[in-house]
């Protein structure tokens, strides 16, 4: 009875397409490689829902907030924690990086490197720059925003519609009831959808390990290693004590949300389980407007796996093409960085066309250098969509204690009904 009910388990399902995904990728590389749409199929999928459900859910929370200034208390206070989170991740890899120097003894010559693995992202980033990033915001029109799927471009309509909305007072009740019965739907989509998850994964990691071998995590070992002991840090230690000091334990916290740690292992997307977050978050007695409210928008402005990574790569590069960067460049380089990562979310290939726009704006490091990391690129991008997982349901948690929208009895409930193996909401 108990190992039926754990082969029942979502998480338990995707962990062993993980490892099956695995040995299919290593044994049989050239069919791995194949598989590749398994992958892609269910990113695109998750991806044709997002801006919807980003844009009910923030519009339903903004409309069911009665006061307005509640909704600029929260949003100042969740753009002053999303700040300085990042800020610190970035801080964090810098440190990192210059301590363990993964890059210092490569001394690469580009003149004898082939860049063409890199260029389509040169040239994708060139649309991505600093400037390009805040004029973007504003999108060119609603349809268009909602068409290519960018996240900031979706949030802020949202963020303005659902203000516009809430003005009305009780005129608004049957707009929001019809976006009520909307999101419930797009709730269910992503329910049939999320079963396929370990098929994805499953097609997912054996492409990866088919495509790449084990050679590319031996051969720059050194600097995923950097990444993946940074990440682990940043979760363990920055937002284990911000759990411990709002009175949870982050190891339970962690335990509550496998399932879904499991599906961005491997998918490597958080994208891909925004819906079951905010549906946790408000399960664990976090209010549903702050949830829906704060969630969402910590995708656009809160991606510390994707900062740390940033600060990693670009120094990794400047390293190991022998570089020199001064102090003020290194601190430029930082806040590039803080500006460029918040462009990360809702980009095929994010963190590397990120990556390639701050080397752009900076002019400094060669941006053809992006071709030593090609090859691990997508076994790092785990680290990166994983932390940044965390990182927002954290945020999403601090929050809500900090606007005292944070039932203690429920989220002690859950996680302990979790911890004891017992019933999880969905």
């Amino acid at each position: 009875m108990i190992r039926k009910s754990i082969f029942r388990h979502l998480y338990f399902q995707v962990m062993v397409a993980i490892l099956l995904g695995g040995a299919v990728g290593y044994y049989f590389p050239e069919f791995g490689v194949k598989l590749k749409p398994l992958g892609d199929g269910f990113i695109k999928l998750i991806r044709m829902v997002v801006a919807p459900i980003i844009f009910t859910t923030v519009v339903l929370g903004i409309a069911g907030m009665s006061d307005l200034k509640r909704v600029g208390r929260i949003g100042i206070k969740a753009f002053i924690y999303f700040e300085v989170m990042t800020t610190l991740a970035l801080v964090i890899g810098w440190v990192v990086v210059k301590t363990f120097e993964p890059g210092v003894g490569i001394n690469a010559n580009l003149a004898d490197v082939n860049t063409k693995a890199v260029e389509p992202y040169i040239t994708t980033a060139k649309a991505h720059g600093v400037v390009d990033f805040l004029l973007n915001i504003i999108p060119t029109s609603i349809v268009g925003a909602f068409a290519q799927g960018d996240i900031i471009q979706v949030l802020f309509f949202s963020v303005l519609f659902g203000i516009a909305l809430g003005a009305l007072g009780e005129a608004n009740r049957p707009v929001v009831y019809g976006l009520e019965q909307i999101s419930n739907a797009l709730m269910k989509i992503i329910g049939m959808i999320v079963r396929l998850a370990p098929l994805a994964a499953f097609g997912a990691i054996a492409f990866t390990i088919g495509e790449f071998g084990v050679k590319s995590l031996v051969n720059l070992g050194k600097l995923m290693a950097c990444v993946y002991i940074t990440s682990l840090l940043f979760v363990c230690v920055l937002l284990g004590l911000l759990m411990r000091l709002i009175g949870f334990s982050l190891w339970r916290f962690l335990k509550y949300i496998r399932e879904e740690l499991l599906i961005v292992l491997g998918t490597s997307s958080s994208e891909s389980v925004l819906p079951r977050m905010m549906t946790k978050m408000e399960a664990m007695g976090c209010s549903r407007p702050l949830v829906r409210l704060v969630l969402p928008g910590g995708y656009s402005f809160n991606l510390d796996g994707s900062c740390i990574y940033l600060t990693m790569g670009a120094l990794f590069i400047a390293q190991a093409t022998n570089t020199h960067l001064t102090f003020a460049q290194e601190i430029t380089l930082l806040l590039v960085c803080l500006i460029t990562s918040k462009g990360a979310a809702g980009v095929t290939g994010s963190g590397f066309i990120v990556l390639a726009a701050t080397l752009s704006s900076m002019r400094t490091i060669p941006v053809e250098g992006m071709v030593l990391i090609v090859g691990v690129d997508r076994f790092m991008s785990e680290a990166r969509a994983l932390t940044n997982l965390i990182g927002n349901g954290v945020a999403t948690a601090v929050l809500a204690r900090w606007e005292n929208e944070l039932d203690y009895e429920t989220a002690r409930h859950a996680l302990a009904a979790d911890e004891s193996g017992g019933p999880m909401k969905q």
